[in-house]
């Protein structure tokens, strides 16, 4: 739990994940039994493989862009804007040039 941001402060999303060379970094921000937040920096040409979650995922991009493959069709995802990945549907990132995002994954409690 270390990791997770202390409360009543206000912070740089920016300062609060160092990018790696080559390499991707994450840091959870927050964590409870409904999700949890997670930043990430990923370095160009670095990405996910195709994978599935049971989780409802947001992506938030806050600086460079992402290609987002869901179910399939690829969207491109640039600063100010987010992306609904469903649960259950294969999805795959890819960075293009280096960039950061918010990832929110929301658990439906009711289907535990």
């Amino acid at each position: 739990m270390t990791q997770m941001i202390p409360p009543a402060e206000v912070l740089s999303l920016l300062l609060l994940v160092t990018p790696t060379e080559q390499g991707i970094a994450s840091r959870i921000l927050a964590k409870t039994a409904g999700g949890n937040l997670t930043l990430f920096a990923f370095d160009k040409g670095q990405g996910l493989t195709e994978h599935t979650s049971p989780f409802e995922a947001l992506v938030l991009v806050l600086e460079g862009s992402l290609t987002l493959t869901i179910g399939g069709s690829p969207v491109l995802a640039t600063p100010g804007t987010v992306v609904r990945m469903p649960a259950g549907i294969p999805h795959a990132l890819d960075a293009p040039e280096p960039c950061r995002m918010l990832l929110i994954m929301l658990r439906d409690l009711k289907a535990s």
